[in-house]
């Protein structure tokens, strides 16, 4: 049994981790810190577990094996090179840090202390990204020259979103930070890393932070790469078009089925059935601790990520290109 403490709420998918935790049989929630107190104390009492008011406290305690991080992003690098350092398995929402350096450290200290950190990319484990990717790798549609890929919700227009993820400090960020991951490290996962990346944030709201965003990544001999998102787009689809020499790809609407259709095919647009699923994001984390095994396919896309964020900022209020280390 893998004894997991859950390290704060802030993050609205805390409960989700959390029921995730009390219904893995091979995993059991023992305690609960988190930088806002009476939230911790909260969630502690409805959960039936210790709260810690210290997190080094907590880090040093034997019965602890592993956290789960849903703090302030900005808390990220402190919490987990602590963690990390103390000998506890990690499991994080994305993105990993702020900053390549900060993401850097934590995963320099995992790899010092033989510790599996991963890190929450759900969609890469989802039936529509694996056959996806699947289709690409085989090459049906030739050489790719074009990803874009669109995930947006209405959170900031119709007021769900905690008023904390418009914190900048907090965040690092609004919408691309947060839910533009999921189209970045897609469109990362099919065409690879960029040599560049711009960015155009809109402020609908009046926020803080951005609510309306695109990035736009360039490759080595032209191919494109489009990532959308916002939050004030209450009916847009999760939607991905995949272009390439000999055909192309289209997933989303009006039936979130994968489509193809080939140059020198019948001219239909064809689904293409699901491959089978392949265990979530939280059960591969618990079968590596079980195996002491680090998934490096998770991590080097967590830094990849991070890198592209920040590449993608940094463009947005720059309104250059910004090269991306690759390295």
């Amino acid at each position: 049994m893998i004894r997991v403490a859950v390290c704060s709420y802030w993050h609205v998918h805390a409960e989700e981790y959390t029921d995730f935790i009390l219904h893995h049989p091979d995993t059991e929630l023992v305690g609960i810190w988190d930088e806002d107190a009476k939230r911790g104390e909260r969630y502690a009492g409805r959960y039936h577990v210790p709260y810690y008011p210290i997190l080094d406290d907590m880090l040093l305690r034997e019965d602890i094996d592993a956290i789960v991080v849903v703090a302030p992003t900005s808390l990220h690098e402190d919490i987990m090179v602590k963690a990390a350092e103390a000998g506890k398995h990690i499991f994080t929402e994305k993105v990993l840090a702020l900053t390549s350096a900060e993401a850097e450290r934590i995963v320099n200290a995992v790899e010092a202390n033989g510790v599996v950190l991963n890190v929450a990319l759900r969609k890469l484990y989802e039936r529509d990204i694996v056959t996806l990717r699947r289709i690409v790798e085989e090459g049906s549609i030739g050489d790719v020259s074009l990803v874009r890929v669109r995930m947006a919700h209405n959170g900031a227009l119709a007021g769900w979103l905690p008023e904390h993820f418009y914190n900048r400090a907090e965040c690092g960020g609004g919408a691309m930070i947060d839910l533009g991951c999921h189209p970045m490290y897609i469109t990362r996962a099919l065409l690879g890393m960029p040599e560049t990346v711009t960015a155009s944030y809109g402020y609908v709201t009046g926020k803080e932070v951005e609510d309306n965003a695109v990035a736009l990544l360039q490759y080595t001999g032209g191919a494109i790469g489009i990532a959308e998102t916002g939050f004030v787009t209450g009916q847009s689809p999760f939607m991905i078009e995949i272009h390439g020499a000999r055909g192309s790809i289209m997933y989303g609407m009006p039936d979130e089925q994968i489509r193809i259709r080939l140059n020198e095919g019948d001219g239909e647009w064809n689904i293409v059935p699901f491959d089978e699923p392949i265990p979530n994001m939280f059960e591969q984390w618990v079968g590596h601790v079980q195996c002491r095994e680090v998934s490096m396919d998770n991590v080097k896309m967590a830094l990849d990520l991070t890198k592209l964020m920040e590449a993608a900022n940094e463009a947005a209020v720059s309104g250059k290109a910004v090269a991306v280390n690759v390295m």
